[in-house]
Parts: structure tokens; C-alpha cells; sequence
């Protein structure tokens, strides 16, 4: 006799990662989701695991000339340039609608700054702000004090960026690295010795998609960070490479379509999995596919998905 397979309960897609307790592994990525309000009416923003805000500086930024996104056949590439309101604007008006209308969901905040002492400033801005489950600290940003160089590419730079948050904050701190690093393992081993309690893989590809009838770049900064489909492999192979390297809980970024997309990323070493480009595309899809990894959970007898985790066998 077939045995009868139950349901996964609701519980199957709970997760306690670095200390905070997600309804489901799906965040929504930063930039992505903004600051969740231009999202009402068209995303269930309580149903996901949580937000990633989009960034948040010490000062306003304009950001990149426009246009800003494009699309071409293998994905996005976009400009924007972390254009944003700044760190008083955030919290004076965007912190309070986000306490009122995201719940269960989590929220990290995106921290981006010119120098390493802002980004503990801005941290230190925003510590006391009651929705503010954590910070997401992007040292893809160049280092405007260094000549140019992204904080994380240094590692005694970055070490200096994730020191200096881990002293305004006894939040977690999750440090979101580039996919061009040349050691990325070696990077997240700076960043969790100097205080951070995760980190976010990865983040975007550089690229440039020409407009070949007027013989000019598709974007108004020129070159953009590449999204979608392409990143995928690209984002699964950092997560298993840097999962073997350190035992802090990964988020895994890039590419991101499906429930199957997602426990590439789990299976890999992520505990929490970001949608972006895909979600701009069919603001459905991240309930669908937290609804799909339900019915995974169900086929596959899987009593809790935070079992999966790590989970990839090596290759013989």
C-alpha cells in the first residue's frame, strides 16, 4: 500500500537565521522593493520572508542619469547609481510605513557610504529603529576617499567597513559581496572576522548593452550591473564556495525565478534566498514560488526546509 503523504505544515518554511525568525527563506533584494511602499497594490509584501530596502546613504544621492534599466534578451542591466533620499529622509518617513504595513515579514536595510565611516553612521541611524530586523552592508560601492576601489576588493578596508557597523549596532550584519572579487571565499572570511554575522551572494555582474542604431550605450551612466536568468550559476557557485569557507548563514542573490531556482541556492549553503529581477517582471511570482517550495516540502517529505541547507554533495 502507497503509504499517504501529508502536507508540509506552514511551519516547514520557517527559519531562525542570525537570530531572526522568517516566516519563509524568500527576501525580496535590495533595490528592488525600494522602501516597500511603491509596492502596495501590487505585492503581498507580508506574504515573503522579509525586504531588503533599497539604499540608504549618510547624505542624499541623485543617482545615475536616466535611463536608468534596460532590458535585453539574457536580462537587465541597470544604472541607478544607489540614488536615494538619505539617511534622516529614510527614517523619518519610510521606517514608519514599513513598521506598519510589512508585518510577519522581515527588513534588513541596504548600507551604502563614500568612506568606512559611514556606513557606521548610517547603521548608527537607524539602531534604534523598531522595524529594522538588520543591515545588509553593500561594499560593492567604490571608495571615494581611496581613489575609486570597492570597499570589499581591500581587505583591510572591508574589515575596517564591518568593524566599524559591528560597533554602532548589536543588530545583525550581513555583507553583501561582488561576484568580480578575485577570492571571494577570502572576502567573507575578512568580513566574518570583523563582526559579521552573514553574507549576501552576490551581487550584480558588470556589463554594457549598446543601442546599435544610435551607437551609444542602452544606459545613461553607460555601463550597468547585469541581472536575471544569467546570474544564477554565477550566484550558486559563490554560495558553495563560500559556504565551505565560513559557518555564518548565507543569502543567496541572482538570478532567481522559480522554487527550483531557490533550493539551488539552499542546497548550495543560503538560508535565505533574494528575488529581484524576476519579481519586477511578475510582482506574483515571489508568492507563487514561496507556495511552490511549500509543495516541495510536501513531495519530497521535507518536515522542515532549513534541513536542506548546505546540503550539496561534492562532485567524484
Amino acid at each position: 500500500m502507497t503509504p499517504v503523504r501529508r502536507a508540509a505544515p506552514d511551519t516547514a518554511l520557517h527559519l531562525n537565521v542570525a537570530g531572526i525568525a522568517f516566516q519563509n527563506p524568500l527576501l525580496l533584494a535590495a533595490g528592488t522593493a525600494a522602501y516597500g511602499r511603491e509596492l502596495v497594490n501590487v505585492m503581498e509584501l507580508e506574504a515573503v520572508g522579509g525586504l531588503v530596502t533599497k539604499a540608504v546613504s549618510l547624505r542624499p544621492r541623485p543617482g545615475a542619469p536616466s535611463p536608468r534599466v534596460a532590458e535585453f534578451p539574457g536580462g537587465m542591466i541597470n544604472a541607478v547609481g544607489l540614488a536615494n533620499p538619505g539617511l534622516q529622509d529614510v527614517r523619518q518617513h519610510d521606517m514608519p510605513w514599513l513598521a506598519e504595513h510589512v508585518r510577519p515579514a522581515r527588513v534588513l536595510v541596504n548600507i551604502v557610504g563614500d568612506a568606512p565611516e559611514e556606513y557606521a553612521d548610517v547603521v548608527a541611524g537607524l539602531d534604534d529603529v523598531d522595524v529594522v530586523d538588520g543591515f545588509e552592508l553593500n561594499v560593492s560601492c567604490p571608495n571615494v576617499k581611496a581613489g575609486g576601489m570597492e570597499f570589499g576588493a581591500d581587505p583591510d578596508t572591508l574589515a575596517d567597513v564591518v568593524r566599524g557597523a559591528r560597533a554602532a549596532t548589536a543588530r545583525p550584519i550581513f555583507v553583501k559581496l561582488s561576484p568580480m572579487l578575485p577570492d571571494i571565499a577570502l572576502s567573507a572570511r575578512v568580513a566574518v572576522d570583523a563582526g559579521a554575522d552573514g553574507l549576501t551572494l552576490i551581487n550584480t555582474i558588470p556589463g554594457l548593452v549598446v543601442d546599435v542604431d544610435r551607437r551609444r550605450p542602452v544606459l545613461g551612466f553607460g555601463s550597468g550591473g547585469v541581472s536575471g536568468p544569467g546570474l544564477l550559476p554565477v550566484g550558486v557557485l559563490a554560495t558553495w564556495r563560500v559556504h565551505q569557507a565560513v559557518s555564518v548563514p548565507l543569502i543567496g542573490v541572482g538570478g532567481v525565478s522559480s522554487a527550483h531556482d531557490a533550493l539551488q541556492y539552499m542546497i548550495a549553503g543560503a538560508s535565505l534566498v533574494g528575488i529581484g529581477t524576476a519579481a519586477l517582471r511578475n510582482p506574483r511570482l515571489p508568492g507563487q514560488i514561496v507556495r511552490d517550495l511549500l509543495h516541495w516540502c510536501t513531495a519530497h517529505d521535507v518536515a522542515s526546509l532549513g534541513s536542506v541547507v548546505g546540503t550539496l554533495e561534492s562532485p567524484r
